[in-house]
């Protein structure tokens, strides 16, 4: 009787259960739970410098699986664990959270406590929301946060199928998404596709000096009477554009609010690019069909009310102008029943395409 040797027994076992192994990793299952096994790090260069996100997979290890990847950015109370319960769930309802890793990273700031290294970020002037530096880490931006996520998401050693990244954000959140979406330096990034979802930002970067001003949909007087009637879930078109009243709000058009005074991430760019930026770069707002109320850290601020009355009528406002005015192509969507709530808009079925594009 042959004797087999226990290295070529151990050998036959490898080779078995390689494919075994493989196949198990392909389908290993998504993080879906706020606990520590969710928590990523991202290292800025060498460190120490670090930011933490929740994901349902790891950023740094092979996945052949995933296609397409879901960055959502949370509100003003900077509570990522909500946002990546929302996304997760809006996850479970597309059907997608086999082939999508989703991330909720955590924009830390004022009285918040960091963890060992962890980058702190701008509340106030030019903050976390408009690609502000860090106070304790002056070389890195909130943006240069989001570009390291994006620049993990395009590694095709890891992720050899990912094609699509969506930066997506609510509130406080959206305003980072559509300030990022048309200044950010990694867009054209070989062999992923960057899109970007706004919903229910208080402001926008505006791309010229005029305003929408206070008459139609924008005549403060009944601006929340928006929702009501048989229009109510249409996204409305009566805007008219002209000067701001600079007496109100001297500094309406200053970076954040709009293109002057560039500062942070987005100093010194020339904003002629960044506009056909604007224009060229695939957006979608969401609104809610509700969300006319100044709730929810509504930002009454000159600088804001500058832009319209409620949410609702500023995005508006704003589409039309981007779109009519400067030949952009961007989609808007009334999400409808909704006020300004995460889990409303991100949970409903005609925007899931949105978030989870085929």
């Amino acid at each position: 009787m042959r004797i087999t040797s226990s290295a070529a027994i151990v050998g036959l076992l490898t080779a078995l259960s390689a494919p075994i192994a493989a196949e198990a990793q392909a389908k290993s299952s998504p993080c879906t739970r706020v606990e520590s096994a969710c928590e990523r790090w991202i290292t800025f260069g060498k460190g120490p410098a670090r930011s933490m996100v929740y994901a349902t997979y790891s950023l740094d290890a092979a996945n052949p699986n995933l296609t397409r990847a879901l960055v959502m950015v949370h509100g003003a109370g900077r509570n990522a664990d909500h946002y990546f319960e929302t996304s997760t769930a809006a996850g479970f309802l597309a059907g997608a959270l086999d082939n999508t890793i989703i991330i909720a990273p955590r924009f830390i700031a004022g009285q918040d406590k960091p963890s060992a290294n962890e980058v702190m970020w701008p509340e106030g002037g030019t903050s976390w929301r408009a690609g502000g530096f860090s106070p304790n880490n002056p070389t890195i931006s909130s943006f240069d946060f989001v570009d390291e996520m994006v620049k993990r998401l395009s590694n095709k050693k890891n992720f050899p199928k990912l094609t699509k990244i969506v930066i997506a954000g609510h509130s406080a959140g959206g305003q980072l998404a559509t300030r990022y979406g048309m200044v950010n330096k990694v867009h054209d990034t070989p062999g992923v596709e960057l899109s970007y979802v706004v919903a229910n930002p208080s402001s926008y970067a505006w791309p010229s000096a005029v305003r929408p001003l206070p008459t139609g949909h924008a005549n403060p007087v009944d601006a929340d009477k928006a929702a009501l009637g048989k229009d109510g879930e249409e996204v409305h078109s009566n805007f008219t554009f002209g000067a701001a009243d600079a007496t109100k709000a001297p500094n309406f058009n200053r970076w954040p609010a709009g293109l002057e005074n560039l500062v942070g991430y987005s100093a010194g760019m020339d904003t002629a690019q960044l506009v056909k930026q604007l224009v060229a770069r695939p957006v979608t707002y969401l609104l809610g069909q509700v969300d006319v109320l100044p709730l929810g850290g509504f930002d009454s601020s000159p600088n804001a009310m500058a832009q319209g009355p409620t949410r609702r009528a500023r995005g508006e406002a704003f589409f039309k102008y981007v779109n009519e005015t400067l030949g952009a192509k961007h989609k808007a969507i009334i999400v409808s029943e909704c006020g300004h709530n995460d889990r409303c808009v991100f949970t409903t079925d005609v925007v899931l395409p949105v978030i989870f594009p085929k």
